[in-house]
């Protein structure tokens, strides 16, 4: 428990610490926001600031943060070096400067902000990626609930299809409303449910304060072999860093007053979300490592989801139950309908067409859903369809995020600033995603070396062509 105390308070400090360096950085100013120079009631709409924090918060947590940490943990200790450093240093810097640079350029999307900076190609590579990416979002958000509710309900596999319709058709309304009349009010309530679960759950490990696995005895789980480079920093995403977050940054961008509202929006989102990930990673620790399985009478091998409800359940009773619910049930909805939101907007902005026309949106919805609506066929129909999806969308989510991060550093470099902060999590993140490709069975399942060989090959590339580029820009913005 001692490691996880230190954790908690890393993260506070440095919200209070390194979010003011990264916010000094970027250098916030009065100047109008585009939630009020492009206010049109349906996406560009200026909203309290609790509710934006509430609706960001959910936007980029989903059940990312619980079920990435849990899975994480088996990997022992490191889960918390990673989770601290990664939130920190890379995930909420990433989350701050790719919400207040769409902010910049009038509430612009994620592909708009990499093809300005990175090029025409980059851009429509980009836009083809991160609506995917979007897509697939939606397809496990829609089926993952759907399968827990359709049990709840009855063995009957009929009831799975029927709340895929239900909630396929709320994503339909969600996606088609204006912001403020169903996530604008919905939202915070289940943010809200989210963090009272955390904070309840985290007050019964300090009531029971379990001896669990410290850095100090070692960085890795017992009996865990998986090579925790790179497969430990696809696992944990959304709790560290995760690209899935600058498709929804732009969301709130365009809902922000006053610039200087964006440390506590998107950087402290991010924290926030680390803070729950640090929390599910040390429950799953106890229970893994700890003995907690044990105590509640149940298999260490259960799945990430039933890790959730059934230590809901058994800590904190029908309440904690309900409030589970919430947690893998309403979460991922959450996620899935602002997820399709964001590809609607993705689109709308790189074609020029207008959102305010409710028929401009259906013509960008219909084949949006259809397209949705094959992946969640081949989800529900093929038996590891789940799997497949889920594991094309950690490695694509990561590889968004190393974009964004690239997008961002040749913003700092043309505007004189401190680069630094988004380029090393760039180069991080380049081998990461690199090395993992080659080594993952989904892709080309090479040996460990060879995913070695190639991430310390595309780190070298990284650097020279970074080098190369920064020299020559230094010249021309010297002229």
């Amino acid at each position: 428990m001692i490691t996880f105390v230190l954790s908690l308070v890393a993260l506070i400090v440095g919200y209070m610490i390194y979010g003011r360096i990264v916010e000094r950085v970027f250098a916030p100013d009065d100047r109008e926001t585009p939630a009020v120079a492009k206010a049109d009631g349906v996406d560009f709409i200026v909203l309290p600031s609790w509710k934006i924090f509430m609706i960001q918060f959910l936007n980029i947590a989903g059940t990312g943060p619980i079920f990435g940490a849990i899975m994480g943990a088996k990997f022992g200790p490191a889960a918390y070096l990673w989770i601290v450093l990664g939130c920190i240093f890379a995930g909420a810097t990433h989350d701050y400067l790719s919400g207040m640079l769409s902010m910049r350029n009038g509430g612009a999307g994620q592909p708009e902000l990499v093809g300005k900076y990175l090029g025409l190609t980059t851009k429509r590579i980009m836009l083809v990626f991160s609506v995917f990416l979007l897509m697939m979002v939606a397809a496990v958000f829609v089926y993952s609930p759907a399968l827990i509710m359709g049990k709840l309900c009855s063995d009957d596999l009929m009831w799975v299809y029927i709340w895929c319709g239900i909630i396929f058709v709320y994503y339909i309304i969600a996606t088609m409303l204006p912001i403020d009349k169903i996530i604008g009010r919905i939202y915070p309530l289940f943010a809200i449910s989210m963090l009272f679960m955390a904070v309840a759950l985290m007050a019964v490990l300090f009531i029971k304060w379990p001896s669990l696995p410290e850095l100090y005895d070692g960085i890795y789980g017992e009996g865990f072999t998986t090579p925790i480079f790179p497969a430990l920093f696809i696992t944990i995403a959304c709790g560290a860093i995760s690209g899935f977050h600058a498709t929804q940054t732009p969301l709130m961008a365009r809902c922000v007053k006053n610039e200087k509202m964006g440390r506590p929006m998107f950087y402290g989102a991010m924290i926030t979300e680390g803070l729950v990930a640090l929390i599910w990673a040390t429950v799953s620790m106890y229970f893994f490592y700890g003995g907690a399985a044990q105590e509640l009478g149940l298999p260490t091998t259960l799945q990430a989801p039933e890790v959730v409800t059934e230590v809901s359940k058994g800590w904190l009773g029908t309440f904690g139950g309900i409030l589970a619910m919430l947690g893998v049930v309403a979460a991922p909805i959450t996620s899935g309908d602002t997820a399709l939101r964001s590809a609607r907007l993705i689109i709308a902005e790189f074609i020029h067409l207008e959102q305010k026309s409710f028929m401009n949106r259906i013509w960008i919805c219909i084949p949006l859903f259809g397209i949705t609506f094959l992946l969640l066929y081949f989800n529900i129909e093929n038996p590891d369809g789940f799997n497949v999806i889920w594991s094309y969308f950690g490695w694509s989510n990561q590889t968004l995020a190393v974009f964004t991060l690239w997008a961002i550093t040749v913003y700092l470099v043309r505007e004189k600033k401190c680069f630094w902060i988004t380029l090393l999590p760039a180069l991080f993140m380049t081998v990461v995603c690199s090395s993992f490709l080659m080594v993952s069975p989904n892709a080309f399942n090479f040996e460990m070396n060879i995913g070695y060989i190639v991430g310390a090959s595309a780190l070298a590339v990284a650097v020279v062509w970074f080098l190369l580029w920064h020299r020559a820009e230094m010249k021309r913005l010297n002229k």
